[in-house]
């Protein structure tokens, strides 16, 4: 099995060595590099090549924000988790926003850090849906109505079967479930899938469950929480 290819971007020296220390014990993991600073991140990325960079978000001169949203709008970007010490906060969700897969917090354990990049680099979000509500009430406020409307005419765009995946993309049903659920194949549900991104111009499934969560099509009520997926 090939290992996950890992680039490490935080100002503290301490959090670094701790983290290189953690994820380079996993035999399936390979340290490729490390950052102090977000400027630092795209010469590295287009040195070591890494399938998964660990962002820190707030660091003294470019942020984890401005470096994320540069790298995900590269061709062939790596995949990126955020690191943050807290859950509901607006650049958590702006990073989210600009393509992060996902957030972990600094004193999450170990084996769930191992986790969370494990399946990012699999092509999976580190986002359960009570995550991605608890972030929306934080920073829509007043902006809720505004952003609603916008978010309802972007999606205007799919025709009702797309529809139908956004909004179980947005619950965190896998591949396997909304296939089962929707009656259609798993390849079906990748090619709509696919289809979503193209017609959005989103790069991951959690920018598709942050605008349908934004569009108004997930109630709290009906969003069942998949941490763990």
């Amino acid at each position: 099995m090939t290992a996950i290819r890992l680039l490490l971007v935080d100002d503290d020296p301490l959090v670094r060595a701790g983290l290189s220390f953690m994820m380079g014990g996993a035999d399936d993991i390979e340290i490729v590099g490390e950052a102090a600073d977000g400027g630092e991140v795209e010469a590295l990325v287009d040195r070591t090549r890494p399938d998964v960079v660990l962002m820190d978000i707030r660091m003294p001169t470019v942020d984890g924000l401005t470096a994320t949203e540069r790298l995900r709008a590269r061709e062939d970007a790596p995949q990126v988790v955020v690191l943050t010490t807290f859950h509901a906060d607006e650049q958590v969700l702006r990073a989210l926003r600009v393509g992060a897969a996902g957030f972990v917090l600094k004193d999450t354990p170990p084996t769930e850090i191992l986790a969370a990049v494990r399946r990012v680099a699999a092509g999976d979000p580190v986002l359960s849906p009570t995550v991605t509500r608890q972030l929306m009430r934080h920073a829509l406020g007043t902006a809720a109505d505004t952003r609603r409307a916008g978010a309802r005419a972007r999606m205007a765009v799919l025709n009702d079967r797309e529809r139908e995946v956004a909004v179980a993309v947005g619950r965190g049903l896998a591949n396997a479930e909304i296939a089962t659920g929707l009656f259609m194949s798993v390849a079906t549900v990748k090619t709509h899938v696919s289809r979503i991104l193209a017609k959005l111009d989103l790069n991951n499934r959690v920018q598709i469950a942050l605008l349908a969560y934004d569009a108004g099509l997930l109630d709290e009520e009906g969003a069942e929480d998949q941490e763990g997926r």
